[in-house]
C-alpha cells in the first residue's frame, strides 16, 4: 500500500480523520489507523506544575521551530519500538518541505535535547510523535507548541492516543464523534502561520484565557 502513497493522500486522510502507522521501523507497509476513543490536548486548559514551570522559567532552555525538523523526527524514531518507517518519514519530510508539517525544538547547551513535530491544517494540529534527550524536554517542548498553537488560533490539538504521560499535561479522550465534530469545524477554519508565532517564557507559563 506505501508504493501508492502521496503527501496529498496523506493530507487527504488527516482532514477525514485518521492518519498512518506502521508496524516497526523495518516494515515496508503503512496501515490507517481510526481509533474509536482520540487523544485531545486542551490548548487553553494545558496543566504547567510548579515543577515545570520552574524549568521553563529557569533560562536553561532555548526552543526554535522548524529548525530541525529532521532531527527532532528521528529523534522521535530512535527507540527501541517505532512506527515510523521509511515511508511514513519520507512522505513527513515531504510535508515539512511543504509547509504543512512543523517541529517544535527545545535546545540545551546548544545539543537538540526534545522536541515533537506534526502536521497543521485549518486550526487543527495533528502531534505525530515527541521525543525527549533530557529530563523535562518533552513537556517544555509540548508547553511551548501549544502556546503556539493558542496564540495563533488553533482550536484542536490532536494527539491520537492518550499516555499517561500526557494525561498529567491535561490530555483526555473524546468519542470518535465529538472528534469528527471539532475536526470538521478546525478545517472549516483558518489559523495565523504557527512561523510568526514564537512565545517568551513568562508567556509559555501565563495562565491562558479562552475568548471564543
Amino acid at each position: 500500500m506505501s508504493g501508492s502513497l502521496t503527501p496529498e493522500r496523506l493530507l487527504q486522510a488527516y482532514a477525514a480523520g485518521i492518519f498512518p502507522m506502521a508496524e516497526d521501523a523495518s516494515d515496508p507497509d503503512v496501515f490507517w489507523v481510526d481509533p474509536r476513543r482520540r487523544g485531545v490536548l486542551p490548548l487553553a486548559g494545558f496543566h504547567i506544575s510548579r515543577s515545570l514551570r520552574r524549568s521553563i522559567l529557569s533560562g536553561r532552555w532555548r526552543w526554535t521551530a522548524n529548525k530541525d525538523f529532521e532531527g527532532v523526527i528521528d529523534g522521535c524514531a530512535a527507540r527501541e519500538t517505532t512506527w515510523i518507517n521509511r515511508p511514513i518519514r519520507s512522505l513527513t519530510m515531504a510535508l515539512h518541505d511543504a509547509g504543512i508539517a512543523h517541529s517544535q525544538e527545545v535546545w540545551q547547551d546548544g545539543e537538540l535535547a526534545g522536541g515533537i513535530y506534526g502536521v497543521a491544517l485549518g486550526t487543527a494540529f495533528f502531534g505525530e510523535s515527541m521525543f525527549s534527550a533530557r529530563r523535562d524536554a518533552s513537556k517544555v517542548a509540548l508547553a511551548v507548541l501549544t502556546r503556539r498553537l493558542f496564540d495563533a488560533g488553533f482550536t484542536l490539538f490532536d494527539t491520537q492516543f492518550v499516555t499517561p504521560h500526557l494525561q498529567t499535561l491535561g490530555a483526555s479522550e473524546i468519542s470518535r464523534a465529538d472528534y469528527r465534530a471539532r475536526l470538521a469545524h478546525a478545517m472549516s477554519a483558518g489559523a495565523l502561520p504557527l512561523e510568526d508565532v514564537m512565545p517568551t517564557a513568562q508567556d509559555v507559563v501565563q495562565r491562558r484565557t479562552q475568548t471564543s
